[in-house]
């Protein structure tokens, strides 16, 4: 196998290369644009294979994608390069269109091209498979249902109507042209190399910090929580077992409501890193503060992972007890990976206030 990896340096895509050169034998090709939230540092355990290797693209290079295709000649493409920050897209939507949108078209017309040329065997061989949200189908607020592949589509931020759009054009491609394709739809995930901005890494580093742990509204908002590296297991099967025209949901099996989960991570810290407290701070959980509501939060989102599960054999390893337990670990062993990260441009901040 010679798989494609889009948005590779990215956190479910370095996820995903460090599970193919760790478990597998698949060559791998990582295409990253390494915008703010890409880093090759996600990599360092992997990037020395002979197996590896990486290009610096923007999925929006079509001449590029071209280059790529002829030169590595993958078996699979794994398409994860996407801008994926729901705050970001409220305050400017315009990346995310091209990103999510126009570059999900681009690569899937140079994935094309390369696929009319196969021959037959290698044709039918060929694999493409597109990583989507669970955002994509709206809110579940006021009901007990979970997203299914069927759920019809109502996103509610830029973000979740980019990835909705990416998705009706892969789905088109395999109607219009026959081209081999399969989607994929999870839930929140979480783990090690989470970029700061996102809910989990942004609380255990303010609170390292004695800075606020902002909490939209009440945190009575409710996610579906997997692990990072189950997620990548997952994807790896859907791509390699997967039947072709099939969307496969996959969810973690654990509902949590976002002050649950904030006030989990402060336990944690009390038990893992009390000798870290900043000074003037009895408690971590004193750090907890209540903001303004994000424009358009969805209340709730829930995945049925029930298909994947009987028909790709796939469930989660990881309970969110134990998942949440090794990823505050690792942010507490990795300092330098998240110091550098905290080090660059970005800055720890709240964003999609747009009032």
């Amino acid at each position: 196998m010679r798989i494609l990896v889009t948005g590779g340096a990215g956190f479910i895509g370095s996820a995903v290369v460090r599970h193919l050169i760790q478990n597998t034998e698949a060559e791998v090709a990582n295409l990253d644009k390494l915008t703010y939230a890409g880093n090759l540092e996600s990599l360092v355990e992997v990037d020395q294979s002979p197996r590896y290797r990486f290009y610096q693209v923007d999925i929006c290079d079509s001449q590029a994608l071209n280059q790529i295709f002829a030169e590595f000649q993958p078996t699979h493409v794994m398409h994860l390069a996407a801008e994926s920050h729901v705050d970001r897209s409220i305050d400017g939507p315009a990346a995310f269109i091209e990103t999510n949108i126009v570059g999900t078209y681009t690569l899937l017309e140079a994935a094309r091209s390369y696929w009319a040329e196969l021959n037959p065997e290698q044709k039918a061989l060929f694999r493409f498979h597109h990583i989507s949200t669970d955002e994509v189908y709206g809110d579940l607020e006021g009901t007990d249902d979970l997203f299914t592949e069927t759920t019809a589509y109502a996103p509610s931020s830029p973000y979740s109507a980019s990835k909705a759009s990416s998705d009706h054009l892969v789905r088109a491609w395999l109607r219009s042209y026959g081209f081999p394709t399969l989607i994929t739809n999870c839930s929140n995930n979480y783990g090690p190399y989470h970029f700061p901005e996102k809910l989990i890494p942004h609380m255990i580093l303010n609170a390292l910090a004695g800075k606020p742990l902002p909490v939209y509204g009440d945190g009575s908002q409710i996610r579906d929580w997997l692990y990072v590296e189950d997620h990548a297991r997952a994807l790896v099967k859907v791509a390699t077992e997967g039947v072709v025209g099939e969307t496969y949901n996959i969810g973690g099996h654990n509902e949590k409501k976002n002050i649950e989960v904030v006030r989990t991570l402060c336990a944690l810290l009390e038990e893992l890193a009390a000798d870290q407290k900043p000074d003037g701070i009895a408690r971590y959980d004193e750090l907890i503060t209540f903001v303004k509501d994000r424009p358009g939060h969805d209340v709730r989102y829930a995945i049925d992972a029930s298909k994947i599960e009987k028909e790709l054999g796939w469930t989660p390893e990881e309970s969110f007890d134990t998942g949440i337990r090794k990823t505050v670990q690792w942010y507490l062993s990795n300092t330098q990976w998240w110091q550098r990260v905290l080090s660059g441009e970005y800055e720890l901040g709240r964003l999609g206030e747009n009032e």
